[in-house]
């Protein structure tokens, strides 16, 4: 008889098996499948800058600014190329370096790499979004194929 993965319980002979455990991965088994991180996907993003500047001297928030974006791509898409639109750069210094907005929005998008000496085969290109008001955004996710 197999031994089963148990609980210790003082009744002997009523042995629970461990709930929630993932069945052990046999050796020489290859996960099948495709990684949803190599598709080329657009995706739209509302980023809280506010929180990420907290605690910032003023004459560091729009450096600190682009940081953040850059770490929040880094994040969301997986891919170490970030490249980010002038609009956004324009939207972020429209009013100095002291007073960012509190909240931008971002479309995040994951493309193919053209360049060859690159190690990376995907990159994230972040543009600016512009927007009246955040109340009730809706998000938009695009799946593009080229």
């Amino acid at each position: 008889m197999k031994a089963m993965k148990t609980k210790g319980t003082d009744i002997p002979g009523r042995e629970e098996p461990i709930l929630g455990m993932p069945p052990t991965k046999k050796s020489g088994e290859k996960k099948t499948g495709h990684s949803a991180i190599n598709e080329v996907v657009t995706q739209e993003y509302t980023i809280n800058i506010h929180k990420r500047i907290h605690g910032v001297g003023f004459k560091k928030h729009t450096p600190r600014t682009f940081k953040e974006i850059w770490k929040f791509a880094v994040k969301e898409m997986r891919t170490p190329d970030v490249c980010t639109d002038t609009r956004l750069n324009n939207a972020v210094w429209a009013k100095g370096i002291r007073n960012v907005p509190y909240q931008i929005c971002v479309w995040l998008s994951r493309k193919r790499n053209e360049d060859e000496d690159s190690t990376s085969k995907l990159y994230t290109l972040v543009t600016y979004v512009p927007v009246t008001t955040f109340k009730n955004l809706q998000t938009m996710w695009m799946r593009t194929n080229y």
